[in-house]
């Protein structure tokens, strides 16, 4: 009984001081795993946010990378103590969608802003990405993005290379990565981010092949993976051929290789279009160019898959937290920040309106290359190969390729070996997360 009526005094107390500004505000905890300039750009944003209303206050917390954000997340909601809204990468996307009561979708998030929720005024290929079958948009695709080549153009000038004409197909990647290493312009030719994402499922994207079935687990959670085809045997093993003597650098498996791109080492490299940022600010002479494709690939180049992240917001959240996301939400939702957003960062614009008006003021015709992302997604429509992947445990399917193609590149397997593992290990982990 004294418990009680001390907690009462307490809450009275609360309530008095909550009169003020001081205490009026509501506390949005946003968990996320951006770096460098991208992370300048959260910080940004919320500040600004923040600055524009006196009801809420969002709050962003660095957890790590994107498997570090996820699994702190998860660790969070199981302690009930989740934040209300955490930067999810794409590969995390099925396991969030399978985790239905743990979150609140976002298109309900929305309607509670005030606003009536318009999910046509969103990029269509995205918002299908982070949607249910029914068409329910369940999380905010915040940071989506496309992969892209990057090339040094100093070190292409050194090589003897056309500064204007990146290579378009992979032949042409590897003939140019093998001129700047035997020519002594740099100490290795091409490197690369995500060679999952890139050089699995955008792979299989981009040139129209099948990287697993039931359309890659778009239309259901039983898959087989497809990735020890012919056409994926031959890349990995040009790849781990390039690595023998170095004309191709492992950098890690995730964006590790940026720093080695960035330090000079290397002349080309693929790479999320989110990465610009960190390449405009290291001051660099670079071009970019369209993700290479495979020229034997009938129909190629097709369209690339969405990937960089999206917000999810946490179930058991006050309405009044509910509100404020929405607030957040529709703030980052504006044409003006999403056309900055798009500008600043390499990120593409998740709303048709932002990315007309950056049409509109010019700014492809001052940078050409910078539309590259967005023309890639949607310059097909999508086939059965190309919606995307969504696996319920694509995260750890993602580590079971990296161990095997860790081990093709110390040359201790080839890619047939390296891919038969991968898809052997990763439909046994299919079937046990799925209870098969």
């Amino acid at each position: 009984m004294k418990f009680q009526g001390v907690a009462a005094g307490i809450a009275a107390s609360f309530t008095l001081l909550s009169t003020s500004s001081a205490f009026a505000v509501t506390e949005i905890s946003w968990w996320h795993a951006m770096t460098g300039a991208n992370n300048e750009v959260v910080e940004t944003l919320s500040k600004e946010f923040n600055e524009s209303q006196s009801e809420y206050k969002v709050t962003p917390v660095f957890k790590g990378t994107y498997p570090e954000t996820l699994n702190a997340g998860i660790a969070a909601y199981r302690a009930k103590q989740p934040p209300a809204i955490m930067q999810v990468f794409d590969a995390g996307t099925g396991v969030m969608m399978a985790a239905e009561g743990a979150i609140k979708p976002v298109a309900d998030i929305l309607s509670m802003g005030g606003k009536p929720f318009d999910k046509s005024q969103y990029l269509p290929g995205i918002v299908a990405y982070y949607s249910k079958p029914d068409g329910t948009m369940l999380s905010f695709p915040y940071n989506s993005s496309s992969p892209i080549l990057y090339y040094n153009k100093d070190i292409f000038q050194k090589a003897g290379l056309d500064v204007d004409n990146p290579p378009k197909t992979w032949p042409e990647v590897w003939d140019a990565a093998k001129k700047i290493k035997t020519s002594g312009a740099a100490p290795c030719g091409f490197t690369t981010t995500w060679l999952t994402w890139i050089h699995t499922e955008n792979f299989a994207a981009w040139n129209n092949v099948s990287f697993g079935t039931n359309e890659n687990g778009l239309a259901g959670l039983d898959v087989e993976l497809k990735i020890n085809s012919p056409i994926f045997v031959k890349h990995f093993q040009e790849l781990a051929d390039l690595a023998k003597d170095g004309t191709f650098k492992y950098g890690g498996r995730t964006s590790e290789a940026k720093q080695i791109f960035l330090a000079g080492e290397c002349g080309i490299f693929t790479e999320s279009s989110g990465g610009l940022g960190d390449v405009v600010k290291s001051g660099m002479n670079f071009g970019t160019g369209s993700l290479p494709y495979e020229p034997e690939a009938q129909g190629a180049p097709q369209n690339t898959i969405p990937g960089g992240a999206s917000l999810w917001v946490f179930a058991g959240k006050s309405d009044e937290e509910y509100k404020g996301v929405a607030a957040f939400f529709n703030f980052l939702s504006t044409t003006e920040i999403q056309a900055r957003l798009h500008q600043v960062s390499g990120y593409l614009p998740v709303t048709l309106e932002a990315y007309e008006k950056t049409k509109a003021d010019g700014f492809y015709d001052k940078n050409p290359a910078r539309e590259i992302p967005i023309k890639q997604m949607m310059g097909k429509a999508p086939t059965e190969n190309s919606k995307g992947v969504r696996l319920a445990n694509l995260p750890q399917v993602r580590d079971i390729e990296n161990e095997e193609f860790e081990k093709m590149l110390a040359g201790d397997q080839t890619a047939q070996q390296a891919l038969d593992k991968a898809v052997e290990r990763g439909n046994a982990a299919i079937k046990q997360a799925i209870g098969n």
